[in-house]
């Protein structure tokens, strides 16, 4: 290997993925990109490099500053890895996680099933 490092090895160590089998899978299944050239695991990062990472439902853009021989701890990361991800993709990600969920007042318990269904009916045909 020459001044570079595995691509799964580096997401794993910047903490992008938890582990680094998950790193691998990511890669396999066309989910990393480099140069619009979808990666193997084995791909060797080098300083410079953009990476897209297609996290649903963003996509996740970074840069590699260098490549890191172990996984470090998240203060460390800037070092590593600078974050290129556009606001706008962070504002996908929050609305995403606001249509999950939907407020109740405190003591009225679960929802009835007939309740349920009208929550998922809401949301399907009031998002459109």
């Amino acid at each position: 290997m020459g001044n570079g490092m595995r691509i799964d090895k580096w997401l794993w160590a910047v903490r992008i993925f938890k582990t680094r089998s998950l790193a691998s899978e990511a890669c396999r299944s066309g989910k990393i990109k480099v140069l619009e050239h979808n990666v193997k695991p084995s791909h060797e990062i080098k300083a410079g490099e953009v990476i897209f990472i297609s996290l649903a439902p963003i996509i996740k853009t970074v840069k590699v500053v260098a490549p890191v021989g172990h996984r470090v701890s998240a203060k460390l990361v800037p070092e590593f890895m600078e974050d290129l991800t556009t606001e706008e993709e962070y504002q996908k990600l929050k609305r995403s996680h606001d249509k999950e969920f939907e407020f109740r007042e405190r003591g009225t318990g679960r929802p009835t099933k007939r309740e349920r269904r009208e929550i998922e009916f809401l949301k399907l045909y009031l998002d459109e």
